[in-house]
């Protein structure tokens, strides 16, 4: 039996309960994506809500709902992050306490700051999946309420209140892209969005080692994928739920997966150009833009779910995204073990007008001849194109050069 879907009523009854509650995001052109995509790209900024994502909007939504019975008996969540910030704002606003499970190995500053807004957390199991099984166990034990993080109609509902100011700010939008978990946010978007205009174009992105609904959509009915591996903690879910699927199923247009490497290309991006923080959950839509994986229609809107992001993490994926862009080097360099060499070899480098980072001797490599040394080289570039020329011009000057990852 397919569940019944939310209907745009729910989402405007939402948004009249989150009123004054949420942040109506700004809305940003994005200036790379509108070249790339030949007409105008907007960047909705969820990253700029309370607590810091789109979650506190079904969060709230769901825990208003309840009677002063079940608000007397507290709220359990399971989260990476997300929506246990959600869940422990909205616990606080509505006067309740929360419970919240996060899995062992969540950011500590999402651990923090659900700490900060009021809640108990618990650290349990090694994913979301694992930590929602806890979270129920505790439900059923205690008597708390379960929130869950998307499979809920007040979950939905509160989440596609982002779709509404999204109309209102782009009227004219043709395509809205997010990036799906567990798939809460796209099917509220995808209701309003559907209900107001019919023609507009719904896209969702999933992380390439988290990516459960196309297997889904192909068997009809969610399916659980035996492992997940990505940067992107927000969205790594290895099931959609039974009633974010029948919205997917339904009103979503298409399915688009990205590579870890695809999401550090667009936060750099997002850093760099656009000024604005996202985590890799955050940036999956622009990242589907950014790397040509679904063709749309002009405008787009490309949400930016969430800026809740370990600054330890941010600084890793500054650098893969460097590298993913082409803008560090890293090589192995052949050439004689005599005194000059490495001078004439960093004088060719510098010529070329790249910065030298790093660099190390090899001599006991049992690969190299006798009278040689390797000089490996981390090396800054201005991208893809000066890297190949760097690399061809070390090798026309006689230097055996591999390019390492």
């Amino acid at each position: 039996m397919t569940p019944e879907l939310v209907s745009l009523a729910d989402i405007e009854h939402a948004r009249e309960r989150l009123r004054s509650v949420v942040r109506t995001t700004p809305i940003e052109p994005n200036r790379p994506l509108t070249a790339k995509l030949g007409g105008p790209a907007w960047l909705k900024c969820e990253n700029l809500q309370r607590a810091g994502s789109y979650k506190v909007r079904g969060a709230y939504t769901r825990i208003s709902g309840l009677s002063e019975q079940e608000r007397l008996r507290g709220v359990v969540a399971a989260s990476a992050g997300n929506h246990a910030q959600g869940v422990a704002l909205a616990a606080g606003l509505c006067r309740t306490r929360a419970t919240v499970f996060m899995p062992v190995g969540a950011p500590l500053p999402k651990v923090a700051a659900t700490r900060g807004y009021g809640a108990s957390v618990q650290l349990a199991g090694s994913t979301v999946d694992e930590a929602l099984v806890a979270a129920q166990e505790f439900a059923e034990r205690t008597g708390a309420v379960f929130i869950h993080p998307f499979d809920h109609p007040d979950v939905i509902a509160g989440q596609g209140t982002v779709a509404l100011e999204i109309l209102e700010q782009v009227p004219d939008v043709q395509t809205i892209i997010t990036g799906i978990g567990g798939g809460g946010l796209i099917s509220g978007m995808a209701v309003a969005a559907k209900a107001l205009r019919p023609d507009i174009q719904i896209i969702g992105v999933q992380a390439a080692g988290a990516a459960a609904v196309p297997p889904a959509l192909r068997a009809g009915r969610p399916v659980r994928l035996p492992s997940i591996a990505t940067i992107a903690d927000g969205i790594a879910v290895g099931r959609c739920g039974d009633l974010t699927f029948a919205h997917i199923s339904k009103l979503v247009d298409e399915v688009v997966t990205v590579t870890d490497e695809e999401i550090s290309r667009a936060l750099l991006m997002l850093l760099e150009r656009g000024k604005l923080v996202a985590e890799p959950a955050g940036a999956v839509g622009v990242a589907a833009l950014l790397a040509g994986k679904v063709e749309v229609r002009t405008p787009v809107v490309a949400v930016v779910s969430g800026g809740n992001i370990d600054p330890l993490l941010m600084v890793r994926l500054i650098e893969h995204g460097l590298t993913a862009a082409g803008r560090y080097l890293h090589l192995g360099v052949r050439c004689a073990d005599r005194p000059g060499q490495l001078a004439a070899l960093l004088t060719l480098i510098a010529e070329q007008r790249a910065n030298v980072l790093d660099v190390a001797h090899q001599r006991h490599d049992p690969g190299l001849h006798l009278g040689e040394v390797e000089v490996d080289l981390s090396v800054e570039t201005r991208g893809a194109e000066h890297s190949d020329r760097l690399v061809s011009a070390l090798t026309a000057a006689g230097y055996q050069v591999e390019v390492n990852p």
